[in-house]
């Protein structure tokens, strides 16, 4: 869902009394085949690739499931994986070629071949999922096998193809274990990743443990149960009553900003995020928001600073682009056309409309999505305090949520966004590109344009431009409006070192570089 790597900002704002140097500590003969539960308040809509594009599934996809390339932390490119070497035929970004590794064995014992993979792309696309990644691929037009290797053929340059081969989309499936046409249903899962799925319980708990036939650029963890609650508070307790050993995605934002350096029996690590989070608008004929100048309204009454020092105790940043600081082509397109809250601009467009006041309209949410709830009632205040809008509120459980705005069910909604990749392209493309898989009816053919030509660059530091005209053009039609930008926060007790790793901006849930110390 999900940008150049994140920053470490304070790396381990935590360390045990031993220092430092305790880091690097074996672990106890002990610990070492006990399971480290680690716990969050992500989801998991599908666990077949084809079936999710969302942060909760990803995050164990990555873990599962082998791509032909992945991206090790702090990189900035994609490195082999399931493949021995991959990249580019000749000079127009429109060929790509993968050597797979020799080896690489299904749990069911069968040797990955480049029909497996083949396969696994085009029932992507095949099964263009609603919920699905389908609408990542859309620049692939064939997929080849021969042998051990594996050609993909785009329909134009994307220089970020090998950004989205090493995503949840480009995940690797045993061909005879996953029907071609439809989403494999039950909890099993056939994949070559570092861990295997033993249990699943959908909405309470993973259990994953080291998968022994692994080969590929990282090295297995200790055992993982992944334990998911239904929102911060929830977590919170449960970290607070000994239940997990790690807490991620993510804790109430006051317990959040009542993180104390000094506080014993825990490590704290906080990053630069490249995660946002956008308020979407359906733009299609019959909304109520069609009318470009009713969202321009809006647009003008959004007080973002508000909204992340009162619902979000300040973990979170005042966002005013669809590309977040620290990414190439970042900007601030949002602050330059509406650089202050001013109802009487917001008056007149709504006057200039012809619209009957207030503009009356619904805003859903997900339910167990951190703070939304708060969220989506401050937004509704500072709308209606004007008396020019009527919000009506509600929350969606996830899989619902996630269907309502896919089928233009909903008027406007918040959605958190998790870099799929390291680039600008994956906040631009499948938020505001035709087709995008926010769903919003938006199509304009100068950001779709824009789109295109910045996948010409293979050095992607020469795309500044092009995605500043995108921006600006963005913040004209407003689409979306951008909210906060939020830092990341995993903490771990004493005995588990590596929460650091776990998530860097690029879409990996790294559960193998947790270990005990």
């Amino acid at each position: 869902m999900r940008s150049v790597r994140m920053r470490i900002l304070a790396g381990l704002l935590v360390l045990a009394a031993a220092g430092i140097g305790g880091w690097q500590l074996l672990p106890s003969q002990e610990d070492s085949g006990k399971s480290i539960r680690v716990g969050t308040t992500d989801t998991v809509t599908s666990l077949d690739p084809a079936g999710a594009y969302d942060a909760g599934s990803w995050a164990l996809f990555s873990n599962v499931f082998q791509t032909l390339v992945t991206f090790e932390p702090g990189g900035a490119a994609p490195v082999p994986d399931a493949a021995k070497s991959c990249r580019f035929q000749g000079s127009g970004l429109r060929t790509y070629r993968c050597e797979l590794r020799a080896g690489l064995k299904f749990p069911s014992g069968r040797e990955m071949t480049a029909e497996d993979v083949k396969y696994s792309f085009d029932r992507v696309k095949k099964i263009n999922s609603d919920v699905g990644p389908a609408s990542l691929l859309s620049t692939l037009s064939s997929v080849d096998a021969d042998g051990m290797t594996v050609t993909f053929h785009l329909t134009s340059a994307d220089a970020t193809f090998p950004f989205k081969v090493a995503t949840g989309a480009g995940s690797i499936v045993d061909h005879t274990r996953y029907p071609s046409a439809s989403l494999r249903t039950g909890s099993a899962v056939d994949g070559t990743g570092p861990y295997e799925l033993s249990a699943y319980t959908k909405g309470r708990k993973a259990v994953l443990k080291p998968y022994g036939d692994y080969q590929g650029a990282v090295k297995p963890g200790p055992p993982v149960e992944l334990r998911y609650y239904a929102d911060g508070e929830a977590l919170n307790k449960a970290w607070n009553a000994k239940q997990v050993e790690v807490a991620t995605r993510q804790l109430p934002p006051k317990v959040l900003a009542d993180l104390n350096p000094g506080d014993p029996g825990r490590r704290v690590s906080e990053a630069d995020s490249s995660e946002t989070r956008n308020l979407y608008f359906n733009t299609r004929k019959g909304s109520p928001l069609h009318d470009v100048r009713v969202r321009r309204a809006m647009a003008w009454l959004i007080d973002r600073d508000q909204l992340a020092a009162t619902v979000y105790d300040g973990t979170v940043d005042p966002l005013y682009s669809l590309i977040p600081t620290g990414i190439t082509g970042h900007t601030t397109s949002f602050f330059d056309a509406y650089p202050k809250q001013d109802p009487e601009k917001a008056r007149k467009l709504l006057t200039e409309a012809g619209v009957s006041l207030p503009v009356r309209f619904t805003y859903g949410y997900g339910l167990g999505s951190g703070s939304a709830a708060d969220e989506a009632k401050e937004i509704k205040r500072q709308l209606e305090a004007t008396g020019l809008f009527k919000v009506t509120v509600k929350g969606y459980e996830w899989t619902d949520f996630q269907k309502r705005w896919a089928t233009g069910k909903l008027d406007a909604y918040a959605v958190g966004w998790v870099a799929d990749y390291p680039d600008a392209d994956t906040f631009t493309a499948p938020l505001v590109g035709t087709d995008g898989t926010m769903n919003t009816g938006y199509s304009n053919k100068t950001v779709d344009h824009l789109i295109r030509d910045s996948r010409q660059y293979a050095d992607r530091g020469q795309v500044s431009e092009v995605f500043r005209d995108l921006q600006l053009t963005v913040a004209t039609d407003v689409p979306v409006i951008p909210l906060w930008q939020r830092k990341e926060y995993v903490v771990t007790n004493d005995d588990v070192g590596g929460g650091q790793y776990l998530a860097d901006g690029d879409g990996v849930f790294r559960l193998w570089k947790l270990d005990w110390i």
